[in-house]
């Protein structure tokens, strides 16, 4: 695998040096860019593919885009709130929907009305609504010679104001998002659904089709979507903005849009900060991994029932896995960090020749030794404060109950940015949701992570006594598993809505358990947020007006879970000499089935195998773009210059792995699924006239 990704690394880096050599050292290439829809490429696109995507074309897309508040990118696509998405996207409610009679995740469901559309717990779906600048009121908070520790107490606090004040006024969701290394902030605000009903989704082998083997791979065949519709007053929602549904997809060379939320990329990282990545933080994330993923993968084997309540907890693992591989490969090739390095260099010359930035010198230094520091504090601070010690569903429960009770009479500057007035409505949904708890695969996951904290930690370290309780980690797992009464969501109202009072005196095992720990993991927090992120933030926010003063704004900044509008062209690549075409059809499905003489991952759902017949197997399946897209657009609706749907991204190929830390489209592809496959899919398939007439239509007909 590594070996694998080490040589088309080294293809791809230099193709990519060689084209920005080209082009100039400070240009982008091809079709790269997540781009703010406040700053779009207008230019380069029109430049690149004579169009140019008018304001009213760009606040249609922008409004008619959706993101799952779990993770992932969704679309509307009918004016009566129907929601398209990933299969993948969508397993966290299919998930939690199941029970030991009724496996949504692995069998499909398709709602033929109204009334047979199915709530999802603790779903929220957010709409970006507007957007506003408050660059000035965020920065001018903090005040020249601050220190760190004071810095981030005040902007902490002009945010906290910010965003209370805004959804006070509004009653939308209202964040503040950090932009271009801190160099610009702004207020988005988001129209939040939290009645969200399951309408469609296939079989997981058929969306998943191939399997962790054909994970990041191409050519693929994946049916990986889902349909959900949203709810206002108990009845469809109406909604303004939505994509009309293309039935003749896309074709090759065609430009297409991607409007999405890519997670995270730190492609304007320092080199001090990708060397963290690389020697600790990707090293740490991975042994944590791997260890997951044979935990799951034997609880799995158990039993039927097990590998349903495990599934979506052993999908994600494998594909972080796989994903985090490739990001490693990637920093440890010396092409690529050449690149970075040579980018650092550009920087640092253009800060020596301007006295006006005497001080970013100092600011490198500054980064890099904040790295330091969180490499001493990754280890407690992943354990405690990121939960790593304690892998159980109700021990986050219990931790966020006493963390909220805490949190409730502090003013909004004091408040840990999650327990805000503003977020509470999303906390109290996910903290009340009614979706089932397993106590056996909690005992598993929470023993485990007991273990793992005893072996980093060490047996004697004073919180790994407390945790384990004079117990092994089985015995005390069980314990507090068995013993706790927060798996009961009355109880948990009743602690919440308790205050101070019902958590002190609260004899509950995770209750007591959570109060003994978050002292120490609260200060680990303080740590991080004063010694490195605001430290970082600060260094950062001083090398980044360097590049602006070379950029400017002709480029965009690293995602941020926030909504992108990304462009590409629908083309295939060159592999180790073979050429990889842009689509696959229905037809290489059920060849690739027989040669691998249909067994698992590639075998196909009974449905599928009696339907061939009535399938058009020249239907286009999957294909690829260069659009540039990574974890967080999975989901994203694929358009074209009308704005239809001509597709679903689902995936990238594996030479995609390393568009975290930089572009390429030499041979790095987003993998999506045909508009035209997934009508046919519902047709000739799932016989689903309905649900594809209101695709067709953009209405619904009860």
């Amino acid at each position: 695998m590594r070996g694998q990704i080490r040589n088309w690394l080294k293809k791809l880096f230099v193709g990519a040096m060689m084209t920005m050599g080209a082009m100039g050292e400070t240009s982008l290439f091809g079709d790269e860019g997540m781009w703010l829809y406040t700053n779009p490429p207008i230019e380069r696109i029109k430049a690149r593919y004579n169009f140019e995507p008018s304001k009213e074309w760009l606040d249609h897309v922008q409004k008619s885009s959706v993101r799952f508040n779990s993770g992932g990118s969704g679309s509307f696509v009918s004016a009566d709130g129907l929601v398209m998405t990933n299969h993948h996207v969508a397993s966290d409610a299919l998930q939690k929907m199941g029970t030991k009679d009724k496996n949504y995740y692995r069998d499909g469901f398709y709602a033929k009305s109204f009334g047979d559309e199915v709530k999802c717990e603790a779903t929220e779906l957010n709409v970006l609504m507007s957007i506003e600048d408050v660059t000035a009121q965020v920065n001018g908070a903090v005040k020249d010679g601050m220190a760190p520790a004071a810095a981030a107490g005040a902007r902490r606090a002009v945010i906290n104001k910010i965003e209370d004040e805004s959804f006070k006024k509004t009653g939308l969701r209202s964040n503040v998002i950090s932009l271009y290394q801190g160099s610009v902030y702004h207020l988005y605000r988001f129209k939040k659904y939290t009645d969200v009903r399951l309408v469609f989704a296939p079989e997981q082998q058929i969306a998943f089709y191939g399997g962790d083997p054909d994970n990041f791979e191409y050519p693929r065949f994946d049916l990986d979507v889902a349909f959900f519709r949203v709810y206002e007053d108990g009845k469809p929602a109406k909604v303004e903005h939505y994509l009309k549904w293309s039935k003749d997809g896309c074709k090759e060379n065609e430009l297409t849009f991607v409007s999405g939320h890519p997670g995270r990329t730190t492609r304007l990282a320092t080199m001090a900060e990708l060397e963290y990545s690389r020697d600790v933080g990707f090293p740490f994330l991975l042994k944590r991994l791997y260890r997951a993923e044979v935990l799951y993968t034997a609880f799995s084997a158990r039993s039927e029932e097990n590998a349903r309540i495990a599934k979506e907890n052993l999908f994600g693992t494998q594909n972080s896995r796989k994903a985090r591989l490739g990001g490693q490969a990637g920093l440890m090739d010396p092409e690529l960090m050449a690149r970075k390095k040579a980018e650092e260099a550009r920087i640092r010359e253009a800060a020596g020749k301007n006295p006006e930035f005497s001080d970013v010198l100092n600011a490198y230094d500054a980064i890099a030794k904040a790295q330091k520091v969180r490499g001493e504090l990754i280890k407690p601070y992943t354990m405690l404060e990121g939960g790593g010690a304690f892998n159980s569903e109700l021990f986050g429960i219990a931790r966020t109950i006493v963390r909220a009770v805490s949190e409730k009479s502090k003013t909004a500057s004091e408040k840990l940015r999650e327990y805000i007035d503003s977020n509470r409505e999303s906390l109290e949904l996910s903290l009340f949701s009614e979706e089932a708890i397993h106590p056996e695969f909690e005992i598993v996951k929470l023993a485990d992570s007991l273990t793992f904290f005893a072996e980093e930690m060490g047996v004697d370290h004073p919180l790994v006594k407390v945790a384990l309780g004079g117990k092994s980690p089985q015995a005390r797992a069980s314990e507090l598993v068995l013993g706790t009464k927060i798996k009961d969501v009355a109880e948990r109202k009743k602690l919440y809505q308790g205050g101070e009072a019902a958590i002190e005196a609260s004899t509950d095992p995770l209750i007591r358990l959570v109060k003994a720990v978050d002292g120490e993991a609260r200060a680990l927090r303080k740590r991080m947020e004063n010694e490195v992120q605001e430290v970082t933030s600060q260094a950062n926010l001083k090398i980044s007006k360097v590049r602006f003063s070379l950029d400017g704004t002709n480029t965009y900044p690293d995602a941020t879970f926030t909504l992108r509008l990304s462009y590409g062209a629908v083309v295939g690549y060159e592999e180790n000499g073979k050429k990889v075409p842009a689509f696959t059809t229905f037809a290489g499905l059920y060849e690739r089935s027989t040669e691998q003489k249909n067994k698992p991952p590639f075998d196909l759902p009974e449905l599928w195998q009696k339907r061939k017949d009535k399938i058009d197997l020249k239907t286009p399946y999957n294909f690829v773009s260069t659009a540039d897209i990574i974890g967080g657009n999975s989901g994203s609706p694929v358009i074209n210059k009308e704005g239809e749907v001509v597709g679903l991204i689902f995936d990238g190929n594996i030479q995609s792995l390393v568009l975290d830390f930089a572009y390429s489209d030499k041979e790095a592809r987003a993998v999506s699924v045909c508009s035209q496959a997934i009508t046919e899919a519902l047709l000739k398939v799932y016989d689903a006239p309905k649900l594809a007439n209101e695709l067709a239509t953009g209405k619904a007909g009860e």
